[in-house]
């Protein structure tokens, strides 16, 4: 006690800032720690959790697992014979749900499809039927898919089919419409009905054939590369997009296609920026799939919104879906819109996040702030505050900007709900009327209470495992 005494006092100040500053008025020392409690009532929880023997080995084998997968493009089908779906059966995003509670834009994009498979005459005729119980709804997760903000897949789409040659596992998505009155922000009108059949009719065709003849595409390295470009795979996709088309183009010119369809094709891929978004999407659901299922591991791999609900799925839960409110995003609108016009939060491109892009990205691609809000020190600032709620850096999504050093990866159950900090994503906004399409884009996290109540899941295995 004599020799600390002697010391130059050094404080470490954690909770309080007004302390801080009240040391420091005394010419001390002062380290300060970003501390907050937990969140509440999960402190009996996060005892059990953290005292699992399994937990630190359970994870370091989901990230392992989860780096390991190296994603390609390996075709382009039609949906109905790879996931499944017969008539009437439409897959859509985020966790469960029935048409009694969908959201406006989920149910302008399952009207849409209807008219477009030809199943109902008309966007009402497609209401009453839904209402009638005459679809079956089923999450796109569910079948090894996803699908950005509606995310609605209906028969006769056609998907991207991405592959991890070391295992076979393939995930799944559809083909991006564009930007603007698009099916999957809810939007049904005669031209995005018109849009859908050209592209199962023509760009789908073309793209089989151009994949079938180039061989595999390597995603991953384009993920990559696309991250030291100033893309964060998420809302920005320029980059992307354009290494894609560079592959692509010559086998498309090679196809046997009529060269005003390649020129057609080629002319909407490169100018809707967002084409590659459902690529990205796929190989981050490919490389989370990699990790399910491990138990005792904290590790969320699934984020993923409905427009009503907001739902995670953890690797040591199985399946389960842990679900709350999802919330109306912050940040920029087009045209006369405002927030009040606003649908909740909604899609699979949430995947992103989970899988270190997005929003955990978000210091490799500052230009998005003019898109979604925001600063560029905000932007900075996010990538770094994502590294406290998880369990690794990417090694192959480096960022240019802090010294190349990976992304954040592998959101962490435990470490969200220790730090109250919750994940940041990033995202288009849909109207929350059917039939409106995009309102804007902005930023929006996940409702606090769906990390306590995984955390809860994860406690009752530990305790019945052990």
């Amino acid at each position: 006690m004599t020799e600390l005494l002697r010391r130059e006092p050094h404080v470490i100040a954690a909770g309080i800032e007004l302390l801080a500053q009240a040391v420091e008025r005394q010419d001390a020392r002062v380290s300060r720690v970003d501390w907050a409690p937990p969140m509440p009532g999960t402190e009996a929880d996060l005892v059990t959790v953290l005292a699992d023997p399994r937990r630190a080995r359970a994870n370091a084998d989901a990230v392992r697992r989860m780096l390991a997968v190296r994603a390609q493009l390996v075709d382009v089908t039609a949906a109905g014979p790879v996931l499944g779906l017969q008539a009437g059966e439409f897959l859509h995003a985020g966790p469960p749900i029935s048409w009694d509670r969908a959201s406006g834009p989920m149910r302008g994009a399952l009207m849409g499809a209807a008219v477009f498979e030809g199943i109902a005459p008309d966007t009402e005729a497609a209401a009453d039927m839904a209402a009638n119980g005459y679809f079956r709804l089923d999450p796109c997760h569910h079948r090894g898919a996803v699908g950005p903000m509606a995310g609605v897949i209906s028969p006769s789409m056609w998907v991207f089919v991405l592959e991890d040659p070391a295992d076979g596992r393939r995930a799944y998505c559809s083909l991006n419409e564009g930007l603007g009155k698009v099916l999957r922000y809810g939007a049904y009108s005669p031209d995005v009905i018109e849009r859908l059949r050209w592209m199962s009719a023509v760009l789908g065709p073309l793209l089989q054939a151009a994949v079938r003849r180039h061989g595999p595409v390597d995603i991953t390295s384009i993920l990559a590369a696309m991250v030291q470009m100033g893309d964060e795979a998420h809302n920005r996709n320029r980059a992307g997009t354009l290494m894609l088309l560079r592959d692509l183009l010559p086998s498309m010119a090679e196809s046997g296609f009529a060269a005003s369809e390649v020129a057609d094709a080629a002319r909407f891929i490169g100018g809707n920026d967002h084409f590659f978004l459902n690529l990205a999407m796929p190989a981050c659901k490919l490389a989370l799939d990699a990790a399910r299922d491990i138990p005792g591991s904290t590790m969320v791999v699934a984020m993923a919104r409905n427009g009503t609900d907001f739902g995670i799925q953890v690797s040591g839960t199985g399946d389960q879906w842990f679900t709350g409110p999802a919330l109306v995003p912050s940040g920029l609108f087009l045209g006369g819109y405002g927030p009040a016009d606003a649908n909740p939060d909604i899609g699979d491109s949430a995947i992103a996040e989970t899988a270190g892009l997005g929003g955990f990205a978000m210091a490799a691609a500052p230009a998005i702030v003019r898109l979604v809000g925001g600063t560029v020190a905000s932007a900075l600032a996010s990538t770094q505050r994502m590294r406290q709620i998880t369990l690794a850096e990417h090694p192959l999504l480096q960022v240019p900007a802090l010294d190349f050093r990976g992304t954040p990866v592998g959101i962490d159950t435990t470490l969200v709900v220790r730090t109250g900090i919750l994940p940041q994503i990033n995202t288009g906004m849909a109207g929350k009327v059917a039939g409106t399409g995009q309102v804007g884009a902005g930023l929006v996290t996940p409702p606090a209470e769906v990390f306590p109540a995984a955390l809860g899941a994860l406690a009752a295995a530990a305790l019945r495992d052990h």
